[in-house]
């Protein structure tokens, strides 16, 4: 890959601490290797169910490498890229890359935000204007916060660990590295899937300047709750309704759903093929959960959703472009993390609840998970990817939760 900053490069003890502007320029025969790539497909056969009991349906597969091939433009998503301040900085070995944008407003707030897997920065982009300049967008120049989206190791434009040990934790202290660095003495930090296990690892680890944290995908899973899961019984008794559903919603993707992370977990190495071919990088991608899933294949059928299929596309090609299938699968294997389970985090936190994620965390789990919990809500809608589906609550969520900090 070719950059006006060069990923991976070795800097001297001098300048280590630097952070380089970066550019995003892919050469065009990766692009042309790419649409050739998904074009020579070896397609099975069609699926025998009606249903996604099987996995991603053949017919949502070839709809999406005929979009690739044909119709997608990358260029759109590099210039897109592009026209945000992005910069590598080497902190514990890795070049991490982040977005960087200040708000015109000398008040803002700075927040540090993390994607997670099969996410990637691109996931974040809508909110970045919104949250920056919230004039602009409907809001009050008070609402204005500094952005920081970093990459995480191994995957996106980030550097590739070539040692082990880059479990949640460590990502963790990269980030209170990275804010210090900028200048930041106060800020707070938002998370959704690997982006809240780092999130909450920053509140655990407790960095000076880290007042409080958000979270779309909340660890709450009482220890009664968790036992019952793994015995794969019925709910216990006495739950209320909204704990109920979270309980059947995570029953269901334990067992209808995890076996990407159970691979990732145990044998990242392994997964050669999804290194090897665009189409099955795009369908393990798409197969995460079930509602994401769906949405995507209604997107795909032609139908207005809050995602599009540039949208869609375009994080799969920066995986493929980046080549980091595996090494960003690697984080499943590092992490020793139980994903779902309180922590006991002591400083502010504050939880969306958005009703198609993995499960939509009850208020009655969320204020014994975090007895510092400063704002809870339940969205109307709302699938595993918050702020790329639905940015418009993403935004309202984040004013409102550190609305007391400011």
């Amino acid at each position: 890959m070719q950059t006006t900053a060069t990923q991976g490069s070795k800097v001297s003890s001098v300048d280590k601490d630097a952070i380089r502007p970066f550019h995003v320029n892919i050469p065009e025969e990766q692009l042309v290797d790419l649409r050739r790539r998904v074009a020579a497909t070896k397609w099975p056969e069609k699926e025998t169910v009606e249903d996604y009991s099987q996995g991603v349906p053949l017919a949502t597969m070839k709809k999406l490498a005929d979009y690739w091939a044909k119709d997608y433009d990358w260029r759109k998503t590099e210039a897109k890229l592009n026209s945000y301040p992005q910069f590598m900085t080497d902190i514990d070995g890795v070049d991490i890359h982040f977005i960087h944008v200040r708000s015109k407003n000398p008040n803002a707030f700075p927040v540090i935000i993390t994607h997670g897997w099969p996410g990637s920065i691109i996931e974040q982009l809508k909110v970045i204007g919104p949250l920056t300049d919230p004039v602009a967008f409907g809001g009050k120049a008070e609402d204005s916060f500094d952005v920081v989206i970093p990459s995480l190791p191994g995957y996106g434009f980030s550097g590739k660990p070539t040692t082990t040990g880059w479990d949640p934790q460590r990502v963790a202290r990269a980030w209170a590295v990275l804010m210090n660095r900028l200048g930041y003495t106060r800020y707070v930090a938002q998370g959704g899937d690997w982006g809240n296990a780092v999130t909450e690892q920053m509140a655990l680890q407790q960095p000076a300047g880290l007042i409080g944290i958000h979270t779309n995908m909340p660890a709450t899973i009482p220890d009664d709750i968790a036992k019952a899961l793994a015995s794969g019984g019925p709910p216990p008794s006495g739950l209320s309704a909204d704990e109920k559903h979270a309980y059947e919603q995570v029953d269901f993707f334990y067992k209808k759903g995890l076996g990407y992370a159970n691979e990732m977990a145990h044998r990242p190495q392994t997964l050669y093929g999804i290194a090897d071919s665009p189409v099955g990088l795009a369908a393990w991608m798409i197969d995460h959960d079930a509602a994401s899933q769906a949405l995507i294949a209604r997107v795909f059928d032609g139908k207005p959703e809050g995602l599009t299929r540039e949208d869609i596309v375009e994080n799969i090609t920066l995986y493929w472009l980046t080549n980091t299938a595996v090494s960003s699968a690697r984080l499943y294997w590092e992490s020793k993390l139980a994903f779902f389970a309180p922590k006991g985090i002591t400083i502010p936190v504050a939880v969306s609840a958005f009703p198609e994620e993995l499960y939509q965390a009850p208020r009655s789990w969320t204020e014994k998970a975090y007895p510092k919990l400063i704002h809870y809500n339940r969205l109307p809608k709302g699938t595993h990817f918050a702020a790329w589906e639905q940015p418009e609550y993403f935004v309202t969520e984040l004013r409102a939760a550190f609305k007391s900090l400011r």
